[in-house]
């Protein structure tokens, strides 16, 4: 460890200089490193492993891995001297073989997020048990690259979305302006049109390359049949052999993400469904395409207004009522109907009679608003209607912005697919992200027993019920650093180091959140906090641990210094290196966080 001098020059005039000593072992890992050394200068490779199985629960550890990881922590060590040569900076002297690690060796592997990270890096649940039994990474008008209103439709952001791990694509499909093509935009708006060719192109081009488990493309169908014949025969023509096709219609339940692997399916509703929604006359018709006509970003039809058509959301509907009307005697198409594996349907009438559970299994498409005023009366039978059916639900229209919901709305009714704008950045997507990161990160996270079944009562879960702590979460934030590397001398204080904090809060049902945090230290670089806080938690399994890093400012909004949200189940105790990850979700290069998790 060594001491760094910061100077910083004042109003141009004179130097302002901060000599900061770079960071050594908390007291508490000076503790574990006596205990599990048995007091020597070094800890070995068995007695390594003891601490791996002991403090840190990793109970598959074996001597061989402790003698790999000591071997990579040295070579890291190396690495690191080495550029340190390169900067005119002395190191220590090559120690040659080593059987252990010194404290400070084994300090510097708890701060390494490659061999400690918070989570396991593998998928670990069951991928055996039908769709409807998973949270599924799901993405909103997946196609467009800004804003509802008047971005540009591009397969950009579905590539993007597809390298993040998102599964589940959204297309809006509508007749070119010849009525001889099919494009892909966001109707009865300014957005610029894509081809739907070059949509499913590069969707199978990038389908696989963060998850080897199925991708789901919904289709919001405003097409005549003859053009859903050209979108079956273009679907089958690019995705050949990758494209799934459902082996029972009606489908009694569906297949398992383990039996679907590197496959693709399609979702939309049925064909026969085309024109059902009657409650719009011709004159209502004629009013629609009036508006259309005459719509800008400031006044749009196209978004969620008070227009409803069967209690539901215009945005989003599965209905084509700006087509000709020459559809009416067209047939429905059986290449295209044959492609469907998840049939997909809006509320019809009560709400109560969608969430009935009787025969084939099927999508229900709900808004955030329309989810939340049916979860006052039909909570319980939300949840039970996704036991084995798939509730999809997608922002309000009036979020022209490409905002956000809290997905939590979604997922504790049992939500399969929780659709969120991709496309932007806050909060909401960091908790998708965070969820997310669950199950070695394939996009794929198998729901808690309560959510797929009934409770000994006989009960269906309810999340507004006030329900008891089952788990208490230990959160120890000691230390980070990263941010000397990462960022520029001035980025957070023009005139003096940075005066970091850490916040660290529970989002999950409403009983479980919660909010705190750290002490600021001043003008320092390496900031080291030493605070513990206590999380109690009636639903750990659907909580995370958000974990946001500030630089205090008195006069104007503080600095965002990196962020994280981590899923709580998916904790591994004891020490841990948490890496932290900038505003739009991309890992920042340096910055992490030494904390320590403890249960009971």
């Amino acid at each position: 460890m060594g001491t760094f001098t910061y100077n910083f020059k004042m109003f141009k005039c004179f130097n302002r200089k901060y000599a900061i000593t770079d960071q050594s072992p908390p007291p508490d890992v000076k503790d574990v490193f006596a205990t599990f050394s048995d007091g020597a200068t070094s800890i070995s490779a068995e007695k390594l492993r003891w601490f791996l199985v002991d403090h840190q629960g990793e109970m598959e550890c074996t001597t061989q891995d402790s003698e790999q990881i000591i071997d990579n922590v040295l070579r890291s060590l190396k690495r690191t001297q080495e550029k340190e040569n390169d900067s005119g900076v002395m190191s220590e002297s090559d120690n040659g073989v080593q059987q252990g690690l010194t404290l400070d060796e084994f300090f510097h592997f708890l701060f390494l997020d490659d061999f400690n990270g918070p989570l396991k890096s593998q998928v670990h649940h069951d991928m055996n048990a039908p769709l409807s039994h998973y949270f599924i990474y799901t993405g909103h008008n997946s196609y467009l690259t800004g804003n509802q209103l008047s971005s540009d439709c591009s397969d950009v952001p579905i590539i993007k979305a597809l390298q993040r791990g998102v599964r589940v694509i959204e297309l809006d499909l509508w007749p070119n302006s010849t009525r001889d093509d099919i494009d892909v935009v966001h109707g009865r708006t300014l957005t610029t049109p894509i081809s739907l060719t070059q949509c499913l192109k590069s969707i199978k081009e990038y389908a696989f390359v963060k998850s080897e488990y199925p991708v789901i493309i919904t289709l919001e169908d405003h097409l005549t049949p003859d053009l859903q014949a050209k979108v079956a025969e273009m679907t089958t023509q690019i995705f050949g052999d990758m494209l799934y096709y459902p082996q029972t219609d009606p489908m009694v339940e569906f297949p398992t993400p383990e039996s679907l692997k590197c496959r693709i399916l399609i979702s939309t509703k049925q064909p026969k469904e085309f024109l059902e929604c009657k409650q719009f006359k011709d004159k209502e018709i004629e009013r629609e395409l009036a508006e259309e006509g005459s719509s800008s970003p400031g006044h749009s039809t196209d978004v969620e207004s008070e227009e409803k058509c069967n209690g539901s959301d215009l945005d989003d509907q599965e209905d084509s009522i700006a087509l000709d009307k020459k559809t009416d005697q067209q047939g429905s198409t059986p290449e295209y109907k044959r492609l469907i594996t998840i049939h997909a349907g809006k509320p019809k009438g009560h709400i109560k009679d969608s969430l009935k559970v009787v025969g084939s299994v099927k999508r229900l498409s709900l808004s955030e608003q329309e989810l939340e005023r049916a979860s006052v009366s039909h909570g319980p039978d939300i949840v039970r209607f996704t036991h084995k059916n798939i509730l999809r639900v997608y922002p309000k229209g009036t979020r022209v912005n490409s905002s956000n919901y809290r997905p939590h709305i979604g997922w504790m009714y049992g939500a399969q697919m929780v659709a969120l704008n991709m496309q932007g950045y806050g909060r909401s997507l960091w908790f998708m992200e965070g969820m997310f990161r669950s199950n070695g990160g394939c996009g794929y996270v198998k729901k808690p027993v309560f959510l797929l079944e009934r409770d000994p009562q006989n009960e269906t879960f309810d999340p507004k019920r006030t329900l008891p702590v089952t788990k208490t979460l230990k959160v120890k934030v000691y230390m980070g650093n990263g941010w000397s590397s990462d960022f520029s001398k001035t980025h957070f204080d023009a005139f003096s180091p940075p005066d970091f904090y850490t916040k660290v809060c529970i989002v999950g049902v409403p009983g479980d959140i919660a909010n705190k945090k750290t002490k600021i230290i001043p003008d320092n670089w390496f900031p080291v906090w030493d605070e513990e806080f206590e999380f109690p938690l009636s639903v750990p399994e659907l909580a995370l641990l958000r974990i946001e890093v500030r630089e205090y400012d008195k006069h104007e909004k503080d600095d965002f210094g990196g962020q994280t949200c981590l899923p709580i189940s998916e904790l591994r105790p004891g020490f841990r290196s948490v890496p932290l990850y900038d505003q739009k979700g991309e890992k920042l290069k340096s910055v992490k966080l030494l904390m320590r998790f403890q249960f009971r």
